[in-house]
Formats: C-alpha cells, sequence, structure tokens
C-alpha cells in the first residue's frame, strides 16, 4: 500500500506548510542532524480543534520517524514558527531518514542545494 509521505505535529492531521530543512552530517558519517523550519504552519491554524503538538511525525510507507524535539517561535505573543530538529544517530536512521526525504521531497517539489 503507498502512503503519501507527509509531516505532522499533531497525529493524522498533515501539516501542509513545506518547510525549509537543513542538513549536517558528520565527517564521518556515522550522525546527522535535520532542522526543519517552518513559518506560519497550518498546525497553529487548528491545534486547538484537534489536539496538542506532541512532536514532528514525518510518515511514508516504511513507517513513521518521529522527533520530539519541537519549538515555537514567538513574536509579540503570537505564534511566528516551529523549529523541530530530528537527529540521527546511525549510518541506519540517516539513511532511512534520507529515503523519507526523498518521498517527500518528489510529492512536494522540493531539491537538494549543496552548502558551496
Amino acid at each position: 500500500m503507498m502512503v503519501k509521505p507527509a509531516l505532522q505535529f499533531i497525529q493524522g492531521t498533515d501539516e501542509l506548510t513545506i518547510p525549509d530543512v537543513k542538513l549536517t552530517r558528520s565527517r564521518d558519517g556515522t550522525n546527522g542532524m535535520a532542522l526543519f523550519s517552518f513559518d506560519q504552519p497550518s498546525v497553529f491554524d487548528s491545534s486547538g480543534e484537534v489536539g496538542e503538538i506532541t512532536g514532528l511525525y514525518m510518515i511514508d510507507e516504511e513507517g513513521v520517524i518521529q522527533s520530539t524535539d519541537v519549538n515555537a517561535r514567538f513574536v509579540n505573543g503570537k505564534p511566528e514558527g516551529i523549529v523541530a530538529k530530528h537527529v540521527m544517530r546511525t549510518p541506519k536512521e540517516w539513511d532511512r531518514f534520507m529515503r523519507f526525504m526523498e518521498r517527500y521531497s518528489d510529492q512536494n517539489g522540493l531539491q537538494f542545494v549543496k552548502k558551496q
């Protein structure tokens, strides 16, 4: 069964805002980190109605990758954005994350730009 790749802050509710994603990886390739930055995410429009933000869930046909390192950014007391960090501690976790990102990128028209 094909599952549409999606990001969710509240399980069962897809996030409609496409994030900026920054990747870092150790020189030896054993670990890495992904930093997701969402400006005006759609979850702010509905979080009171459907539940609380409990993490960042990356969902695809292989299953769910979860990160609980999620922080809201506020300006003048109003939510402006969300920053989520996902740490990958093994090459296997890195490969799994990259497979998810490839599917998510294809679905949402994202492209990878390598730092100069």
